[in-house]
């Protein structure tokens, strides 16, 4: 796996993935930046927000779950001195479908949690994270 990333001005930075996507970083405007995209830090977290969304659907999709929606609502501490690590992350899911087997969707939240999800995993060497869910039913 590959990532480039290219100072554009100020304190603004273009992310190029190896599959070929590029996002754009900036800095918040007391350290110079402009608030032209997302945070490195904030990447991080949505960067475990995806992986741990995508192994939990691809479990219930496979247990055949009928699935209008899955929403994962991340929280985060940080560390109050520098390096301003991550402290606590907490992953709320929302999952949103027809007949929901709660049974399926803890063990696919759990799974994602202990066995799956790589960011997750790699991040609780150093952080503690929790999580939980809640299932509604479409409107």
């Amino acid at each position: 796996m590959k990532a480039r990333i290219k100072w554009l001005d100020h304190m603004s930075f273009v992310g190029e993935s190896g599959s070929g996507h590029s996002v754009v970083m900036d800095g918040a405007p007391e350290v110079g930046g402009r608030n032209l995209g997302v945070r490195p830090m904030e990447m991080v977290l949505m960067g475990m927000g995806g992986c741990t969304a995508f192994d939990v659907m691809l479990m219930l999709k496979k247990s055949r779950q009928a699935v209008d929606d899955c929403v994962v609502e991340l929280h985060a501490e940080r560390s109050e001195s520098v390096p301003k690590v991550f402290t606590h992350i907490h992953a709320h899911y929302i999952i949103t479908g027809n007949q929901l087997s709660e049974k399926h969707v803890k063990r696919a939240v759990a799974l994602s949690a202990e066995k799956y999800c790589s960011v997750s995993l790699m991040l609780a060497h150093s952080v503690e994270i929790s999580h939980d869910y809640e299932l509604r039913s479409p409107d």
